[in-house]
């Protein structure tokens, strides 16, 4: 973890403002005054299971994923996080410690604001908790989604609803069908709630369909109505 230096919180803090806009002059200077800004390297964690929750997290630049420790100790991936995006803030509101644990997929850039700063200006400004409330419920909307897909949809469609699911959260480069992001076959498993190995197979199998192409952890995705086709049939 590094600490980011004065000089870049300006513009941090004008993101955040923008994002939330509009913040009157006296609620921009409350966000400005108790922000902390941290430099996360890949596979660090960010907040732990059973930690206990005090500030809302920002993802400024970078990738992170919320995960869960599963049975035997494979993790499942509930949640992908992409700037600029809040995260590690409903076990606040829940009165409890954190469910689940976060961890930079890449190099992250992460803005802290205190909870006690965010209820404020919540109680100061409806837009604020217009967009919190609005936002747990699509993430709980989003959850109950992956909830039946995972525990529904057979191996190639759960597969094939990750791969879209990546697509849809973090885009696509410029040539645009390879993915914007490089995940291990173990953290693809770990999206759609099956073992690595069966990760490995299912991948090659889409590969020798030509659904898709694999450069080590480069995937493009070729026929993207047939893996939607696969995705929506389960």
């Amino acid at each position: 973890m590094i600490v980011i230096k004065d000089s870049k919180k300006e513009e941090i803090i004008k993101k955040i403002c923008d994002y939330w806009s509009p913040l009157d002059e006296e609620e921009q200077a409350m966000l400005a005054g108790d922000i902390t800004v941290e430099q996360f390297r890949k596979n660090e964690i960010i907040y732990n299971e059973l930690d206990r929750p005090g500030k809302m997290m920002f993802l400024i630049q970078g990738k992170v994923k919320i995960y869960k420790d599963g049975i035997s100790g494979r993790n499942q991936i509930v949640r992908v996080i992409k700037p600029i995006g809040i995260f590690g803030y409903r076990a606040f509101f829940a009165g409890e410690d954190y469910k689940t644990a976060a961890m930079a997929f890449e190099a992250s850039l992460v803005a802290f604001v205190p909870m006690t700063v965010i209820v404020e200006l919540m109680q100061r400004n409806f837009n604020v908790t217009n967009f919190i409330v609005r936002h747990l419920a699509i993430e709980l909307g989003q959850s109950d989604d992956r909830t039946i897909n995972l525990t529904q949809k057979h191996i190639r469609g759960r597969l094939a609803e990750a791969l879209l699911f990546l697509r849809d959260s973090y885009g696509l480069e410029e040539d645009g069908c390879t993915l914007s992001i490089y995940l291990s076959r173990e953290d693809l498993a770990n999206m759609s709630n099956m073992t690595t190995s069966n990760a490995i197979r299912t991948l090659s199998s889409f590969a020798n369909e030509k659904l898709l192409a694999i450069d080590g952890r480069k995937i493009k995705l070729i026929k993207i109505e047939e893996l939607e086709d696969i995705s929506r049939k389960g």
